[in-house]
């Protein structure tokens, strides 16, 4: 029987995860995914498959200010502005889904830093 990579393993526990997360209108999904150089957050409503808000080390006033994208320090600013957009929209409470990554380092730095900035789950 053949090993699975890194990543099938991440897949097979984010299958696992979402089997009991949904993100409703009341309590949006807050997912998370990680990549080597970068960390996205979305808010999504599952029932309506439809994204609220979202925020990345990609995004242009982060960027400039962020050296690099794939750090804690990325991960709590994208927590914040996150965090930012989806109160600016009216949610406060979400269900966090960590993507199949475990809740260490730049996972657990935007989910507190989320928190800090008024999120509540």
């Amino acid at each position: 029987m053949a090993s699975l990579s890194r990543k099938q393993q991440t897949q097979k526990r984010h299958r696992r995860l979402r089997r009991n997360l949904t993100g409703t209108p009341n309590r949006p999904r807050l997912a998370v995914f990680r990549s080597n150089s970068h960390i996205y957050a979305q808010i999504i409503d599952d029932i309506a498959q439809n994204t609220l808000c979202a925020a990345s080390s990609l995004d242009k006033n982060l960027r400039t200010e962020l050296k690099t994208g794939g750090t804690c320090e990325a991960s709590v600013a994208v927590g914040e502005l996150v965090a930012k957009r989806a109160l600016a929209k009216g949610i406060q409470h979400v269900v966090f889904d960590r993507g199949g990554n475990i809740y260490h380092g730049r996972v657990k730095a935007l989910a507190d830093a989320a928190r800090e900035a008024g999120l509540q789950f």
